[in-house]
């Protein structure tokens, strides 16, 4: 039940906040806040209150679920406006998060007081394409001041309670029960004669403020996570602090939050949020299935990918062994740990300790025999499937009963892989993405006979490791890489069309995606693509869409790392258009009969963004992916989709799926069966159905 409860502690009430697991600021706990004041401050006993969370989290902010449904009275800007009234002095005990609705909450305290452990006390509304509509933009510049008001805002970025009481954000910091300790901070008020200290009652000197502190802000937020609107209109709402009156800055923040709620960029990132959750959740995966214990985790092959799913590992604080074939490869390997490590020390990101203990839970060796006692092993090898199978028939005779066995293959059939085992339901996929280390995405993929404590196993394991986990049945490429097939396999038509590599990297940029195909292609490495094609034999038509590419590869131009790709690169890595590049496919066009015709910007996106949702609805309708919203937490977290277009899935759901169906098929009449529509796509709208509604549904 979500309720804020008062009790008394002599001349002290106190108002807890309950609504498990992080207090939401459901309708019942506002009311109960609101009541709480109000009781206190008729009781005559009453000197001060206190407000503080129950278990662990003072709130997390809003209740997530009234986003959809929307809001009951009383508002949460009401309530606080009736802490902020009090005639008694209000302290905000902060054991614990206190975030979005939640800090706004504190704010409107007249005092704070947090115990040292609290580490996310912050206002991360614009990640969701909105900003803080409870008058966080108001109080909190008049409190903390305008320059770090402004960087936590326009972030979203949370504080720890130590930064937080630096900037004058927290009043006491303590340590053990913080409920005690702002009862005795709320005395010492009251024995002081200090009465209410509103924080909506400071006036901001305009003289105060950097002539151009403002103007600086706009401009350092180009490509801001949140798109296009909502960091610009936190900026304004922090401006309209300055100089004004409390209300007439809350009617602006008030203004400024509808014009962003009502916007697709709002909606796309809210969707985000509720899609990464969702795919945690795993339908025939409940309660009783209990993943295995892992404590140590061995990793074969100590390449680029070995050594940053080692650090992710070794971030989480795991023991890790990583084993390779030559001794060379190890000490490089080993090599690129340890000035990681070093540099995340260097840069402050760590402790030095942090980093000596994080070196000390690395082992290596050129023995197999050193994974035995593994909890969980990794194989990330090369992507050949037939070393993949000698090394799992190896790792069967090696690894101890009940270990998992995961292949951080990007393309190849787990079911095979497993096969060479005596022991396929140990088997699962974990896709990790480049750099491992850094990149949230793993795809965990579930073979035929993976059993569900061993699946289970691999999804607690990415939580652990602050991964997200989706989970992928088997086919090649799994959800990322058959989508991207798709995507690459457009880009190339249209280079063979008269668009250039900046042509096509540059309309997606524009749009929103991080990197552009090319250029993504080139980092990856155009070899590696190529190594994957001739081991699986492109079709005919197929193979005529990539023969610039495994051209320019064959002349020993792999991307970035060998400083010529599609683009070259100099040492800053920035990529310079090529000529030769684009003479070698208007020469290509030329000899296949094509007309050049040079797509725009539009149809660039157009093209490349229906791809890839059409073969996400196939993906979905072979049950390959449990869910729409699973494909688009994927290209999310995994190849650099803006948070503020929802996800490709999510795309097509906006545009209309009637209209992407005619799109698709006046393409398919255009450029043949490369086209072909997912059937999935028809049903729905024949049916009137969503995508959504395709799938599973827990």
């Amino acid at each position: 039940m979500a309720t804020a409860t008062l009790t008394k502690s002599g001349d002290i009430a106190v108002i807890r906040l309950a609504h498990p697991p992080v207090n939401a600021l459901a309708q019942g706990v506002r009311q109960g806040i609101q009541d709480g004041i109000a009781a206190a401050n008729a009781d005559p006993a009453i000197k001060a209150i206190v407000v503080t969370g129950d278990g662990r989290a003072f709130s997390a902010g809003a209740d997530i679920t009234e986003f959809r449904s929307g809001p009951k009275p009383p508002g949460l800007g009401e309530v606080i406006d009736t802490m902020e009234a009090s005639a008694k002095p209000v302290v905000a005990a902060l054991n614990g998060l206190a975030l979005g609705g939640g800090l706004e909450v504190a704010l409107g305290c007249h005092y704070r007081v947090a115990n040292k452990a609290a580490n996310q006390l912050g206002l991360p509304e614009v990640k969701i394409g909105i900003l803080p509509g409870a008058g966080g933009t108001q109080r909190l510049p008049r409190i903390i001041g305008i320059e770090a008001a402004l960087d936590m805002i326009v972030s979203g970025n949370p504080v720890n309670a130590e930064k937080a009481a630096k900037v004058g954000l927290v009043d006491r910091l303590v340590e053990g029960d913080v409920v005690e300790g702002a009862i005795a901070f709320a005395r010492e008020l009251v024995a002081a004669g200090k009465g209410p200290r509103p924080g909506s009652a400071t006036r901001i000197d305009p003289a105060s403020v950097p002539a151009d502190l403002f103007a600086k802000k706009r401009a350092s937020i180009a490509r801001h996570p949140s798109g296009p609107m909502a960091a610009k209109n936190c900026i304004a709402a922090v401006e309209a602090a300055v100089g004004s009156d409390y209300k007439a800055g809350v009617a602006r923040e008030r203004a400024l939050f509808l014009e962003l709620a009502g916007k697709p960029y709002a909606r796309a990132l809210q969707y985000a949020f509720f899609a990464e959750r969702q795919a945690a959740n795993v339908p025939d995966i409940g309660k009783d299935v209990t993943p295995r214990d892992v404590k140590t985790v061995g990793i074969l092959g100590a390449g680029t990918m070995g050594t940053g799913i080692g650090l992710a590992f070794l971030n989480a604080g795991l023991p890790v062994t990583i084993v390779e074939a030559n001794q060379q490869a190890l000490d490089q390997g080993a090599k690129r740990v340890r000035e990681t490590i070093e540099s995340n020390v260097q840069r402050s990101r760590i402790s030095a300790e942090e980093g000596q203990k994080r070196l000390a839970n690395l082992t290596t060796s050129l023995d197999l025999k050193a994974l035995v006692n593994a909890d969980l092993i990794i194989e990330a090898v090369f992507e050949n499937m037939a070393l993949k199978k000698e090394i799992f028939a190896k790792l069967d005779a090696v690894a101890k009963p009940g270990a998992v066995l995961a292949s951080n293959t990007s393309t190849l059939d787990v079911d095979e892989i497993a096969s060479a085992t005596k022991r396929p339901q140990d088997v699962v996929g974990m896709h990790f993405f480049s750099p491992a280390n850094i990149m949230r995405l793993l795809e965990v993929v579930r073979g035929k006979e993976t059993a569900k404590d061993t699946l289970a196993t691999a999804m607690a394991i990415a939580r652990r490791i602050g991964k997200v986990g989706v989970v992928s049945g088997v086919c090649f490429g799994f959800i990322g890489n058959r989508m991207v097939e798709a995507y690459l396999e457009e880009a190339q038509a249209m280079l063979l069309e008269g668009a250039t590599p900046a042509d096509i990297d540059g309309a997606l940029e524009a749009w929103g995606l991080a990197m552009g195909p090319l250029a993504m292609m080139d980092m990856a490495g155009l070899d590696v693509g190529y190594r994957i094609r001739q081991e699986h034999k492109l079709t005919p038509e197929r193979a005529k869409l990539y023969r610039v590419t495994d051209a320019i590869v064959e002349m020993g131009r792999h991307g970035q790392k060998t400083g010529a790709g599609y683009y070259t690169y100099g040492a800053d890595r920035k990529r310079q258009s090529d000529p030769k590049i684009e003479e070698m496919f208007a020469k290509e066009a030329a000899a296949q009969g094509l007309s050049n015709r040079k797509p725009g910007a539009d149809e660039i996106v157009e093209r490349c963004l229906l791809r890839l949702a059409n073969e996400g609805a196939k993906i979905l309708e072979e049950g390959i992916a449990l869910r729409a919203s699973d494909i688009d937490t994927i290209y999310l977290n995994g190849y650099g989709f803006p948070g503020w277009r929802g996800g490709p899935m999510w795309q097509i759901e906006e545009m209309g799926l009637a209209k992407v169906a005619e799109k698709i098929k006046a393409y398919e009449a255009r450029h043949g069966k490369r086209w072909a529509i997912a059937p999935l796509i028809e049903k729905l709208v024949a049916s009137g159905g969503k995508l959504a509604d395709a799938g599973v549904k827990g």
